[in-house]
C-alpha cells in the first residue's frame, strides 16, 4: 500500500466546516475525515451506470456574483434532455438556492451535477437520485 503525502489548501470557512465535521462525527483527525469522504464518494460513483434515475441537483451560491448564474445556464443548455425543471430561490441578500429536477441515466446526471457543483464560487452542491426504472 502506497502512502503519499500532499498539501491541501482550504479557505478558512471550509477548514472550520471540516473541523466541525470531524468533531460531529467522532473522527480522530482531519485526515481520517477526508479519507472517509473520499471513500464515500468513490462508493457512490461505483453505482453510476445506465440505470434510469430521477432526482435533484441543489446548489447554493452568492447571488452577487452574476457570472455564476451565467455559467449555470450555459451548462444546463447542454443537458436539456435530462432537466425537467430548474428554479432559483433568493434566500436573502447574499444567497441563491438553485434546484434542478432531473431524470435520465445515472451517469449523465452525475456528469451534469459534477459540472454544476464545480463552478467556481458554488458554496454547496449535492445530487440526490433514486432509481426510476
Amino acid at each position: 500500500m502506497a502512502l503519499k503525502r500532499f498539501g491541501v489548501s482550504l479557505e478558512d470557512e471550509q477548514l472550520e466546516a471540516l473541523d466541525q465535521y470531524v468533531e460531529d462525527n467522532g473522527f480522530a483527525n482531519r485526515s481520517q475525515a477526508i479519507r472517509f469522504l473520499v471513500e464515500k464518494n468513490v462508493a457512490e460513483k461505483k453505482w453510476q451506470c445506465d440505470h434510469i434515475v430521477a432526482g435533484t441537483i441543489v446548489i447554493m451560491y452568492d447571488q452577487a456574483k452574476r457570472e455564476i448564474a451565467s455559467k449555470i445556464t450555459a451548462i444546463q443548455q447542454f443537458y436539456q434532455d435530462v432537466i425537467l425543471s430548474s428554479s432559483q430561490y433568493y434566500l436573502n441578500e447574499g444567497f441563491c438556492l438553485h434546484i434542478a429536477t432531473v431524470t435520465g441515466t445515472a451517469y449523465r446526471l452525475t456528469e451534469l451535477s459534477d459540472k454544476l457543483i464545480t463552478v467556481k464560487g458554488i458554496k454547496h452542491g449535492k445530487l440526490v437520485m433514486s432509481r426510476a426504472d
